[in-house]
């Protein structure tokens, strides 16, 4: 398949100290990781790109152990994560798809046998084109206090013939998370779901 073009890469950590209410004991964390790469089947129409999520793998681990770093290095305090791709325009949005496995399992792999499928958004798009990417508990995905998104893009890209991959990981819940349902102290940890 083809080599790996990366052009930029930029991480984010953003601390939310309180919405409105009391500020936190500790400030949640969310943080991305956004790599443009060269999208090798821009511009026409290819029927086997499924093998290009292999060359991917490597990339994937690699954000996210620099995700990881950016939180402060110590995985048991994360407790979220989600993933996204755009597409430059002259792309299709099953490019950002082939992002499913190495992004997802490449977390997974990090963080140390998380259980909940990672979620996902992607979109095809120009230059500058945001993309909220949904964020869900790594253990449980019913866990309502930890559904949550974090706008995330680049300012000159993706360019046409580029996607920009992304990784997402919080350090917790939504500040102030008071909505009820499954709580993080309740997981069995048993699917993926509860």
């Amino acid at each position: 398949m083809p080599e790996i073009k990366i052009r930029k890469r930029l991480v984010t950590v953003e601390e939310i100290f309180h919405e409105g209410g009391p500020p936190a004991a500790t400030p949640l964390k969310r943080a991305a990781i956004v790599t443009v790469i060269r999208n090798p089947f821009a511009g026409r129409y290819v029927e086997e790109i499924a093998g290009f999520m292999d060359d991917l793998k490597p990339l994937g681990l690699q954000m996210a152990k620099d995700l990881v770093s950016a939180l402060g290095g110590d995985t048991s305090m994360i407790e979220g994560y989600g993933k996204g791709a755009i597409v430059g325009a002259a792309g299709e949005l099953e490019h950002g798809a082939l992002w499913h496995v190495p992004g997802g399992y490449a977390m997974r792999e990090a963080l140390g046998d998380a259980k909940a499928i990672v979620p996902s958004a992607k979109k095809v798009g120009g230059p500058g084109t945001r993309l909220d990417v949904p964020i869900t508990h790594i253990n449980a995905s019913y866990v309502r206090s930890h559904f949550d998104a974090m706008e995330v893009g680049v300012p000159d890209g993706p360019r046409a013939d580029e996607i920009a991959l992304v990784l997402v990981m919080t350090t917790g819940p939504r500040i102030h998370a008071r909505v009820g349902g499954l709580k993080a102290s309740e997981i069995k940890g048993q699917d993926g779901l509860r």
